[in-house]
């Protein structure tokens, strides 16, 4: 490369030859929002579409025939010669590799939108010259896929072509809307869904094949550099540009070591910029910096840093040069870094001193990896500077010890990092700064900077605990939203999506709550309290006894909130399983505990079932319960080919033996071991039957409630059913499912429907609507005293 006269030597690949830009995928998500768009608003508005435009065409259509026939003509020779014109222009810029994506672009966009429900339709462009001209070309400009092929081959060529070239087209092409007013012609609909779709196939082809890499203005960067002292004579690519800068040396002919060059261009400005945008969408204000307006800014606040930190003596490197470039590209020059890396070589106590310093001044560093630290003369010293502040808020000098004790921990142990951090700053600034050792608060660069980050972190919280006494450390909520509270908000949602089918029963409800005998509905309001204590106390019994009982049954009533709102009520069992991992149960017991109850509620649901249908069968006809063989033989196959599917491909077999086969074996050893005590065996079954009868109990009484005839026996067994569909049904709680099998149930048994539908209701009022909405309460307050 030539510059100002002076060969400069240019070794290394400047950039990758094609990438996928960010603003590539912005173009395809905004195309698609845009095309789903116009398709709604064309299917729910097409008689106001069509009456707005035709009232705007009346009054904008102020041409006459002859004039309105001469831009039809004009425009469409333009609009027909378009694609050959940006044919060759491809051809011309020597874009021989786009003619492919060209192409393919172009076919794909007329075939969308030429299939129709008898096929696809052909299109019927011709240029028959015997008929009028105008008339002729206006077959172009009415058909929705000729305007799709131009949007689509516009938008694939645009990357590679001049910007001027691309403004221009992208206008022509445009322009059918406002001569379409103009000449009193309506814009059809269907020629913005031909935009619109053809835009997005180009988007979507462009990510697919990427764009071209941008021409680097290397001679501006030479020039940028001269101006600071530095005469290049050699510039080495380091790493070409992509998802970082394009980084180089540049060796310079005053015999000084080599600069490191990072040039930083246009398509990282949206990357950056979203970055900024996420991280200030879901951290707190004092977790984030400002805003950086430019990637020009963001590159001068580094470089400022560098030097507020190096006038500490704290930089390992120098700032040389930041200049704006051509085509917008931002350069940032610095020398190499000095020092040795930071190894476990380095005394422990040296980094600490050195952020300490740094501290002293209101500077945080932000990324305290182990290869942004080197060694200078016994003294560590800081490069990076990206996310350094200068007048940093607590949240953020806290962060940086965070980072340090997790890099000098993964270099020297905990018991030597969490010794020098406390000597460098106090043994209640490392407790406050260690409740941001969790993945959420430590930033993925640093977690990836370690092996096993997630031991290292947890081995340095320990430390902190027995250093400092502290019996435990609750880690530091940094999102704008924690994780209870989002779970708490998707299970709102939840409960107003299954609440919503029962809400427009209620006024027909409350009709028959007038008959009702409302002893009978206290009965069964009462026994149905009987399941969370039962539930309770076999959950305490397979905790070994180690929780509060008290406790265990307040929680039950938040279970219900948390199993109602969640499909198979699988909240529910989640939420019991962090109860007793904060009542001090180490994970694995208190999932253990957990399955262990569940395991001898089923056995004792079906053993239960089985011994009241056999019951009721001596009195009842139970066929109707019982599916045909068709189904029978559907089931048995299904299940056949699943277990056929599990068997025969690796991936499923190997899940099967090491993620379900142990979990397995785990609880069969845990059932064997409960059937050597009788005791605790009869608390879980007592417990685990009473929440069953207690469910049948309070239906029983609703049924009693609104004058019905049936036997508990045959109510037990209709609500053993319907908790067996409320296991199987995909929505939250069985809603829906649970209501219609009760009814059916019911029906089945000959209680009539005046009666069964009210009795339902009111079951459910009573086991499952009342403790949802008392369960969200608890919730909260267990919440609050950090018992859940």
């Amino acid at each position: 490369m030539r510059v100002d006269g002076r060969d400069i030597t240019v070794s290394g690949d400047l950039l990758q030859p094609l990438h996928r830009r960010t603003n590539d995928i912005l173009r395809l998500l905004i195309a698609t929002v845009v095309l789903a768009i116009i398709v709604m608003s064309s299917l729910v508005t097409r008689q106001d579409w069509v009456a707005l435009e035709e009232s705007i065409s009346d009054i904008l259509g102020v041409l006459t025939p002859a004039q309105s026939n001469l831009v039809y003509l004009v425009y469409g020779l333009a609009i027909v010669a378009l694609p050959f014109v940006i044919l060759i222009g491809l051809i011309a810029t020597r874009q021989f590799k786009l003619l492919g994506a060209y192409a393919a672009a172009g076919l794909i966009a007329i075939l969308a939108l030429s299939i129709t429900s008898n096929g696809i339709a052909a299109p019927q462009w011709h240029l028959d010259l015997s008929e009028r001209l105008n008339t002729t070309l206006s077959q172009f400009l009415d058909d929705p896929r000729w305007i799709a092929m131009l949007a689509a081959v516009l938008t694939v060529s645009g990357p590679w072509v001049p910007a001027r070239w691309r403004r221009w087209w992208w206008t022509l092409l445009l322009a059918f809307v406002p001569i379409h007013l103009v000449v009193s012609a309506v814009v059809p609909a269907r020629s913005l869904l031909g935009l619109s779709a053809g835009w997005f196939v180009g988007a979507l082809t462009v990510l697919v094949v990427g764009t071209p890499a941008l021409e680097v203005p290397l001679a501006a960067a030479v020039r940028a550099l001269g101006r600071r002292g530095c005469t290049v004579s050699e510039l080495r690519v380091v790493r070409p540009a992509g998802p970082g800068p394009l980084l180089m040396s540049a060796f310079c002919t005053d015999g000084n070591g080599p600069a490191v060059v990072e040039m930083y261009g246009p398509n990282q400005r949206i990357g950056g910029a979203l970055r900024q945008l996420w991280r200030y969408l879901t951290l707190r204000n004092d977790e984030t910096a400002p805003l950086q307006t430019s990637m020009r800014r963001a590159v001068e606040h580094r470089a400022l840093m560098a030097i507020a930190i190096g006038d500490l003596e704290l930089s390992n490197t120098t700032t040389m040069a930041v200049a704006a470039l051509d085509r917008g590209w931002t350069l940032y020059a610095h020398t190499d870094a000095d020092g040795e890396p930071l190894t476990a070589a380095v005394p422990v106590d040296v980094p600490w001193r050195a952020l300490r310093a740094l501290h002293g001044h209101q500077i945080s560093h932000g990324d305290l990896r182990a290869g942004a630290i080197t060694i200078v003369d016994g003294k560590a010293v800081f490069g990076g500077f990206g996310h350094a502040e200068y007048g940093a808020s607590d949240a953020q000098l806290q962060s940086d010890v965070a980072q340090l004790l997790l890099t000098t921990t993964a270099l020297h142990g905990a018991q030597a990092a969490v010794a020098a951090a406390s000597a460098a700053f106090g043994a209640d600034t490392v407790l406050t700064a260690s409740r941001r050792l969790s993945k959420s608060a430590m930033p993925q660069r640093l977690r990836k900077s370690v092996s096993d980050a997630k031991a290292v972190m947890s081995t340095a919280r320990d430390e902190v605990k027995r250093h400092t006494g502290a019996e435990r450390i609750q880690a530091e909520t940094v999102t704008r939203f924690s994780r209870s509270q989002l779970v708490q908000l998707v299970l709102l949602v939840a409960l107003v999506y299954v609440a919503y089918p029962f809400i427009s029963t209620v006024p027909a409800f409350f009709a028959e709550l007038s008959s009702a005998n409302w002893w009978w509905a206290l009965l069964g309001l009462a026994v149905s309290a009987l399941r969370y204590v039962g539930a309770a106390s076999a959950l305490w019994a397979c905790a070994l006894e180690k929780v509060s009982l008290l406790n265990l049954t307040i929680m039950q009533v938040a279970a219900t909130f948390a199993a109602t709102t969640t499909p198979a009520g699988v909240g529910g069992l989640a939420l019991s399983t962090r109860f007793l991992q904060k009542s001090g149960l180490g994970t694995l017991r208190a999932t253990a505990a957990v399955a262990l109850q569940q395991s001898v509620q089923v056995i004792t649901h079906v053993t239960l079932l089985i011994f009241f249908a056999a019951f009721a069968g001596a009195s009842a006809n139970l066929e109707r319960f019982v599916p045909s063989a068709t189904v029978l033989y559907l089931i048995g196959g299904a299940a056949l080919g699943v277990v056929g599917a599990f068997l025969f491909i690796p991936k499923a077999r190997r899940w099967l033996a090491t993620a379900v086969r142990p979990r397995l074996s785990e609880v069969a050893h845990d059932l064997a071991e409960l059937a050597r005590e009788p005791k605790r065996l009869a608390l879980i079954v007592i417990g685990c039957a009473t929440s069953t009868l207690g469910a049948a109990l309070a239906l029983w009484a609703s049924v009693e409630a609104f004058g019905g005839d049936t036997s508990f026996v045959t109510v037990t067994v209709v609500t053993m059913i319907g908790g067996t569909l409320a296991s199987a049904a995909p929505t939250p709680g069985g809603v829906g499912a649970v209501e219609a099998a009760l009814i059916g149930g019911l029906a089945a048994f000959g209680v009539p429907a005046a009666v069964a539908v009210p009795s339902v209701l009111l079951y459910r009022v009573l086991t499952c609507w009342l403790p949802v909405f008392i369960g969200w309460p608890v919730m909260r307050w267990l919440t609050r005293n950090d018992m859940i």
